[in-house]
């Protein structure tokens, strides 16, 4: 889910400054030797809140946990089998997108142990020294990741991430618009057909959004081109009088609602409303689809990290320990329907979704797809970009 942009600032720790005993200092100075003294030197100061990470024990809670986290990312189920085995309550606070997120943690007034970063803005928190080392001895279950899934680029040393769930971005439609026969493309959104045009949604995400458009258009997601840029956001523009919103919380539910026919989205979203909406004599999926295009797209990877707003760490490594049991990341896939990082959940996954190429796409496809990177300083054009877009 939906993964941007860079953290600003630092939670500052507070360090006790080491004073001078002056009445000590004199003292031993008049009793010194005429020799020149060897400059003192000054330890670093401590970091108490990675000092206790570092101590965390596996099993290891300190109080309750509060996690913030994309919304309706996690069966509900799981958080009470957590709650009943540590005996501590998880309190939930959830975002919409990486942005809001970054600027609630950024802004230090709410205290986080646990957040959910996507893969782009896990560097971009790291390196503004928002998030704390990880303390892999506390986290047993480490060895269940998917191989592909370590030694990733935004965190290539595993040290300040662990991989959540991964997904596509791609476009979920009514077949009552698109009908049976069509090519699945982006130009069903940027070269809309007149009967659903004004009944389209993008995504509320600068770089989700901005990336359709430069893989239609043939470029990279991540291109640090103005020019290149420029030109997805007038192919955006073009088409503005057919998108009905920008959204990032229910354009799932908008579409399988009616609110909207075509929508830009993640695919676990749209799977789990498909289901959530069939029953016994109606399947949604005859009336509802979800493709990536042919063009490629966004592969993204949703992790958990623990901020420097965190008052529990060790509780926070603790339910990191419980997600990448195998068991339970698979209880987590069979609900949200996102593929899962774990190799271990793999004979606990429901088969259909296993073999389902919109949640585990073929090699071929996948081979098309692009993880979103940070692009460092280029970053704020992009966010300028969809602001500009939607004024």
């Amino acid at each position: 889910m939906k993964r941007l942009l860079a953290l600003l600032g630092v939670l500052a720790l507070i360090a006790t400054a080491c004073g001078d005993d002056d009445t000590a200092t004199t003292a031993a100075t008049s009793a010194a030797p005429a020799t020149t003294a060897a400059p003192a030197t000054t330890a670093a100061p401590a970091d108490p809140l990675q000092a206790a990470a570092d101590a965390c024990t596996p099993g290891q809670v300190d109080g309750d946990l509060s996690f913030y986290n994309w919304t309706e990312y996690i069966d509900p189920e799981l958080i009470d089998a957590f709650e009943g085995e540590y005996g501590v309550e998880v309190i939930e606070t959830f975002y919409d997108s990486n942005e809001s997120m970054l600027a609630q943690v950024d802004a230090g007034g709410a205290v986080y142990d646990l957040i959910v970063p996507s893969d782009y803005m896990v560097t971009i928190m790291a390196e503004e020294g928002l998030l704390i080392d990880l303390n892999d001895s506390a986290i047993t279950n480490l060895g269940n990741l998917d191989p592909t899934f370590t030694g990733l680029p935004f965190d290539p040393d595993g040290a300040y991430s662990v991989p959540y769930q991964w997904g596509t971005t791609g476009i979920g439609f009514a077949y009552e618009a698109l009908g049976e026969d069509f090519t699945p493309s982006w130009s069903v959104i940027f070269e809309p057909d007149p009967s659903y045009a004004g009944e389209i949604s993008l995504l509320d995400d600068s770089r989700e959004t901005l990336g359709a458009a430069l893989k239609y258009l043939g470029y990279s997601l991540n291109t640090t081109s103005q020019a290149e840029l420029d030109e997805a956001v007038e192919l955006i523009r073009g088409v503005k009088d057919s998108i009905k919103l920008f959204d990032s919380t229910t354009f799932d539910d908008n579409l399988v609602e009616g609110e909207t026919m075509v929508a830009h989205g993640w695919n676990g979203g749209f799977l789990g409303s498909y289901d959530g909406i069939s029953t016994d004599d109606y399947d949604a999926y005859e009336d509802f689809g979800y493709f990536i295009p042919q063009e490629g797209g966004v592969a993204w990877v949703d992790t958990m990290a623990i901020p420097r707003t965190a008052e529990h760490v060790c509780t926070a490594h603790t339910f990191i320990d419980f997600l990448l049991d195998a068991e339970n990341g698979a209880a987590l896939t069979n609900w949200n329907f996102y593929a899962s990082p774990n190799s271990a959940s793999a004979e606990f996954i429901d088969p259909e979704i296993i073999e389902d190429e919109s949640i585990y796409p073929s090699d071929e496809t996948f081979a098309n797809l692009e993880f979103i990177a940070d692009t460092g300083d280029f970053e704020i054009n992009y966010q300028d970009a969809l602001t500009a877009i939607k004024n």
